[in-house]
């Protein structure tokens, strides 16, 4: 994985892209600060992830975040970056390796949502891997800890 120590990585297995459930995820996260969080919520609303990310201030300064890994039939499809603070990624596959949001590779343009009076949100396409990805800033966010809604559905939705 890298030597990141504020990286927390959970694989979450998709079954596919039509009518899923968040709550049938299969997460399992390698140990992080307390604080790293993400609650998804409940509800079959056709999106692939939707929930509450929370990215807090750990020992040194740094920020927390977490990668899901987004696998269809067994096959990898991509990967979801979340934190740090108000960093998020997409990119094409899945490694171990932790992959820069600066990169070429990384399909959201910008990577750093702008936060203006304490509001921000962002909507991005990524029609390669026919995804739409929404973050908000949530209330009570404050400076050592940011939350956000995800959102992260199919860009056209496929009928079954």
């Amino acid at each position: 994985m890298g030597g990141s120590p504020h990286l927390s990585r959970a694989s979450a297995r998709i079954v596919g892209l039509a009518g899923l459930a968040v709550a049938s995820l299969l997460a399992t996260a390698r140990p992080a600060g307390a604080q790293t969080q993400f609650n998804p919520s409940p509800g079959d609303r056709g999106h692939i992830l939707e929930g509450n990310w929370q990215s807090c201030q750990e020992a040194g300064g740094v920020y927390s975040e977490r990668v899901y890994d987004h696998v269809v039939n067994g096959v990898p499809q991509f990967e979801v970056h979340f934190g740090p603070r108000r960093e998020f990624a997409i990119f094409k596959g899945v490694q171990d390796e932790h992959r820069d949001h600066q990169s070429a590779e990384n399909l959201l343009k910008p990577y750093r949502v702008p936060v203006r009076a304490n509001r921000a949100a962002y909507r991005w396409e990524v029609p390669s891997l026919n995804l739409v990805f929404t973050v908000n800033l949530g209330g009570g966010s404050r400076t050592d800890c940011e939350s956000w809604f995800i959102v992260l559905s199919p860009l056209e939705k496929t009928s079954e």
